[in-house]
């Protein structure tokens, strides 16, 4: 759904794998990545049994790939 991958993109902004269209600069910031990962696996629970297996399989899609650039970027990082 574009909801998700609103908070993806987020998501990718944050661990500075994307640059920001306004500053014009790839920028990391790890507490605003680790809120949206936790944002994406709240709502991964909360929706467990509701979804259609495409939405599911996109959701889980989502939340893997954002976690794995995460740990790649964020790795060795205090709270990470």
């Amino acid at each position: 759904s574009l909801f998700i991958t609103r908070i993806s993109f987020q998501g990718l902004l944050a661990c500075g794998v994307l640059e920001n269209p306004v500053t014009q600069e790839k920028q990391t910031n790890q507490p605003m990545a680790t809120a949206l990962i936790k944002d994406l696996e709240m709502l991964q629970a909360k929706t467990s049994g509701n979804l259609d297996p495409d939405e599911e399989a996109h959701l889980a899609k989502v939340v893997g790939d954002l976690r794995a650039v995460y740990d790649r970027i964020f790795a060795g990082a205090a709270g990470s």
